[in-house]
């Protein structure tokens, strides 16, 4: 394949079959996991409790947060709302209020206040000698519930990863703890720093609830669970290992060319889930072995990633208008707290897709129309239908969890040079 007589190649529509767990009803699911834990709830009369909330895109969170606040309340408590999530909506009160504002978390939603605060109280350290951060309201409230969803974490693998634990660790510390567990990251493994962390926040507050979800391949949440203090990391533990059997993930190895319409902070913390596409470009980041990836284009930025683009360093090829779409403060901000400056690193861009796909066609190995890998996704997070180059045919026919659903229509690519919308499956 060459410049000169560069076409995009057929594409087959596949649909990746999955078992997919049923989704619970959100307020029954609470109760369900609160029940476990009802004594302690008893024991919460007449304490100021603080609901700690993150900014990932969580599924069904509003339900199941104002239930959780309804049932705390209930038992006679003072209930607030504040986030829980590091230096995320450009690490200012107002800006992470904003964030969960984004998620339908409102004062109105929830039915309490919500508060923020970036001032940060040190705790001391950890036996290991890691130092120990906490937001200043969660410090002074007299009980803490986190809720956060449960599955494999973009840069770390362990017992536990994103979760409640590292919620404890990453999200309670603000941008100060946030951004010292991940210069850490640099010299020490950022797992034993992240769980050794949260498992000590979690320790030192003699009321603490972690409320954790899991989410099936629909991204409907499946489960729900409740725990206290010390009980929360079996129980999360259990629970990554369930999640993990839901991750879904692309149905090959070797891919010269994947085409990503869209990336976003909603979808995963890198943008790019690094556990979809092998890549992580922080320099401290899990390495994984499948798929190998030639060359990613990103085409997008979603609306509730509010302008970070932290990850769009993974790709190699994006849109202008994605660039444009970049709140550059936010996003540095997001990736200095990391520790990885090399996630705001700006891809070449083009103005359309014929531009960008002529560039990467012209950056991958020697091949021919029949035999280019080339995938397209609408992004790391929807992976039940993708389409495929015909160079996967054979190899998609043979698997059991793959399903043809026929070809796209041609041509890709409109007279404006950008790829036409992804077909509807139950539009064929």
């Amino acid at each position: 394949m060459t410049l000169k007589n560069l076409n995009f190649p057929d594409m087959l529509l596949i649909r990746q079959k999955f078992h997919v767990p049923p989704p619970v009803d959100p307020q029954a699911a609470v109760d369900r996991a609160l029940a476990g834990i009802s004594e302690d709830l008893k024991a919460l009369s007449g304490l100021r409790v603080a609901v700690c909330l993150g900014s990932r895109g969580i599924d069904g969170i509003v339900p199941v947060a104002r239930h959780v606040v309804k049932r705390i309340r209930a038992a006679g408590a003072d209930v607030f709302v504040m986030p829980a999530m590091g230096s995320h909506g450009g690490a200012t009160a107002k800006g992470q209020v904003e964030v969960l504002a984004h998620r339908g978390i409102t004062e109105a939603s929830m039915g309490c206040a919500i508060i923020a605060d970036m001032e940060t109280v040190r705790l001391g350290e950890t036996a290991d000698g890691i130092p120990l951060f906490i937001n200043r309201l969660a410090h002074e409230a007299d009980a803490l519930c986190l809720i956060n969803r449960v599955k494999p974490h973009t840069n770390f693998i362990g017992a536990t990863e994103s979760g409640v634990i590292k919620m404890a660790a990453i999200g309670l510390g603000n941008q100060v703890g946030a951004e010292h567990y991940h210069r850490l990251s640099l010299a020490r493994d950022q797992y034993s720093i992240i769980s050794s962390a949260g498992r000590d926040i979690i320790l030192r507050k003699e009321r603490f609830i972690g409320i954790a979800a899991v989410e099936n391949q629909k991204h409907q949440i499946c489960l729900i669970r409740a725990a206290m203090g010390s009980a929360i990391e079996p129980m999360e533990t259990e629970m990554l290992a369930y999640a993990r059997t839901l991750l879904p993930g692309l149905p090959m190895d070797d891919i010269d060319l994947l085409i990503v319409d869209e990336m976003g902070k909603n979808i995963s913390g890198e943008g790019i889930d690094p556990n979809v596409v092998g890549r992580d470009c922080c320099t401290y980041g899990a390495r994984r072995s499948r798929p190998r990836i030639t060359r990613i284009f990103v085409r997008d930025l979603t609306e509730l990633s509010v302008g970070s683009a932290l990850g769009i360093g993974q790709a190699d090829f994006c849109l202008s208008r994605l660039v444009r779409k970049i709140d550059t403060a936010a996003t540095y901000v997001n990736c200095l707290t990391a520790c990885c400056p090399e996630a705001a690193r700006i891809p070449m861009t083009f103005d359309t897709d014929a531009q960008a796909l002529k560039a990467a066609f012209s950056s991958i190995r020697p091949c021919t129309e029949r035999d280019i890998g080339v995938v397209r996704i609408k992004n790391t997070m929807d992976l039940e239908t993708l389409l495929v180059s015909e160079a996967y045919r054979e190899e998609m026919e043979i698997l059991d969890t793959v399903e043809i659903l026929g070809r796209a229509d041609k041509p890709a690519i409109d007279a404006a040079g950008m790829l036409r919308p992804m077909p509807e499956p139950g539009n064929r």
